[in-house]
Parts: C-alpha cells; sequence; structure tokens
C-alpha cells in the first residue's frame, strides 16, 4: 500500500483513539517536511526497486474484502512533463477502528489517491471528500538525485515556503530510528551483506565512506510532504503525529528495500510489470472468494501502487 495511504490510517486512528474534539475549520494551515533518505544504490536501480517492493507489500494488504478502485492509469503529458496518471480510490474500513466504521458513512473511509509518476519525479496527493471535504490534503512530491543528500530545496518552493520546512535525515543503518515493534533481523542493513552486489552490511561511518567508493552507486530520495490540516486547536498535534509517522515508515520502507536487493537487483522493467500483473490476480482473486463469502460487502478489484 502507498506510504501516504499508510500516513493516512494512522491519522485516523490517532484522532478517533485521542482526546480529540472537531470544532469549525478555521485558519487555512499547511506543514511542510522534507525527508533526505540515502542509498546505496542508484538511481534506476531504485526504480525497480521501489516497484517491486511495492508489489510484495500489497500482497499483505488484503483485509476485509474491501481493496483498490482504479479510475484512471494512463500516460499523461503535461507543461513538457511525461509520466503515468493513475487516480485510484482505496477502500479502508480494515484499517481503522470498529467504531468508527460503525458510526461513519462508507464513503468516509474511501481516500481518493492521485498520482503523477514521471520517474525521477513523483507525486502524489491523498484526499477523503466526505470526512473533511477540502480541509485535509497529504501530498507527497520526491525527487530522486544522484548525490549524497545535500541539495537545499530541490523541490523548488518559495523562500517564504522553504523557511516553513522541517528537514528530517533518515539513516536506514541507524537502529535507533527503528521502533522495538517494526525491527526485524533479516531486514537490518548492518547484519545484511548482498550475495550479488557483495552491498552492505552497513557500518557506523557507512554513509561518509559510500562517496569513496568506486563499486557502489549512491542516491538521495528528497521526499517533500504537504499536509493540509483546517481544523482549529489540532494542527500542532496532526503535524506531530504525521512527522512521527512519515518518518517511521519511510525509515520501514527503505530498510526493507535495500535489504531485498538480491531479488530485484537483476529485474528490468518488463520483469516488474509482469510481477505486477501476477500480484494483481492475486488479490483479485482474493477478493472474489471473500465477494462470495461476503455478498454485502462490494466486489472490488485489487492492484499494486504504479
Amino acid at each position: 500500500m502507498d506510504i501516504s495511504v499508510l500516513l493516512f490510517c494512522s491519522l485516523v486512528w490517532y484522532l478517533c483513539l485521542g482526546e480529540l474534539e472537531f470544532q469549525s475549520p478555521c485558519l487555512n494551515n499547511f506543514f511542510f517536511s522534507c525527508s533526505r533518505v540515502i542509498l546505496p544504490i542508484s538511481v534506476e536501480e531504485y526504480q525497480v526497486g521501489q516497484l517491486y517492493s511495492v508489489a510484495e507489500a500489497s500482497k499483505n494488504e488484503t483485509g476485509g474484502g474491501e481493496g483498490v478502485e482504479v479510475l484512471k492509469n494512463e500516460p499523461y503529458e503535461k507543461d513538457g512533463e511525461k509520466g503515468q496518471y493513475t487516480h485510484k480510490i482505496y477502500h479502508l474500513q480494515s484499517k481503522v477502528p470498529s467504531f468508527v466504521r460503525m458510526l461513519a458513512p462508507s464513503s468516509a473511509l474511501n481516500i481518493h489517491e492521485k498520482a503523477w509518476n514521471a520517474y525521477p519525479y513523483c507525486r502524489t496527493g491523498m484526499y477523503n471528500y466526505t470526512l473533511w471535504m477540502d480541509n485535509f490534503l497529504i501530498k507527497i512530491e520526491t525527487w530522486h538525485k544522484p548525490d549524497m543528500g545535500r541539495q537545499e530545496n530541490v523541490h523548488g518552493l518559495d523562500a517564504e515556503t522553504w523557511k516553513k520546512v522541517d528537514v528530517v535525515y533518515i539513516d536506514i543503518a541507524d537502529r535507533s530510528q527503528v521502533e522495538p515493534k517494526d525491527y526485524k533481523p533479516e531486514e537490518d542493513p548492518c547484519k545484511f551483506k548482498s550475495a550479488k552486489t557483495g552491498r552492505g552490511p552497513l557500518g557506523p561511518d557507512w554513509k561518509k565512506e559510500l562517496p569513496n567508493k568506486k563499486d557502489c552507486p549512491h542516491m538521495c530520495a528528497y521526499k517533500l510532504v504537504t499536509v493540509k490540516f483546517k481544523w482549529w486547536g489540532l494542527q500542532n498535534k496532526v503535524e506531530n503525529f504525521i512527522q512521527k509517522q512519515e518518518k517511521r515508515l519511510f525509515t520501514n520502507f527503505h530498510r526493507q528495500l535495500f535489504c531485498w536487493i538480491d531479488k530485484w537487483i537483476e529485474l528490468n522493467m518488463d520483469d516488474i510489470r509482469r510481477m505486477e500483473e501476477e500480484t494483481r490476480r492475486e488479490l483479485d482473486e482474493v477478493s472474489q472468494k471473500k465477494y462470495h463469502t461476503l455478498p454485502n460487502l462490494l466486489h472490488l478489484y485489487k492492484t499494486c501502487s504504479l
């Protein structure tokens, strides 16, 4: 499942279980955060590795009989930018507390995702038109650059906005950045050594040593997260929560991606597309089985993120 969707699910849990009261929307509030994730792989390798990891993770997102509706999946070209545009609706009934499912209309748990993938630049926006109307938005914009994360304002924000951006550095080899409940020894870059590339394990000074390694590429994923939240009295709490969750999700995903490198390093984009189609069929079969046993549920096609 897309990281932006996981952020939304986490936020719903937080708002529902916390001692918070919604009040009338007031001032327009935006929160900006830029995570920088340095990796011992190339920008070209990352494109395959990311899609592989997303497809694998999608196989675990089969709960509840709901799934993903793909409204659009088509090439786009605008202002000199070319890529793939997708518009999906995530049905998240199984991802939120049961009492929320009882109280909220089903449409409140349907999240619209619009994504423009023009790799090495990608952007994704998450919306819910029932629960928060236009008062809430999560947007993730990513630039993948062949550097060590030292570029400032790669997203070209105006000076006033850039001042508001909180820069977060993520080290995939730093165990202290991983919550105990998330830790998996087989997905620890400090212990993993790639049999096919010879990369790893990553030591405490791996980022300092990486630029001097001629046999190992490097890159940085600059992830700008924009959160729009217009509910009075909740801005600071929501900002702090989103920042914590985004760092956790970005850290876990990229630790996993690196430790899976032997599974995807020899694949090409044709292999990835075939894998995505196989994953879609597997998830569709799960949906069909649940549809027959639970006829009151909508039968929705499942697909992995592009």
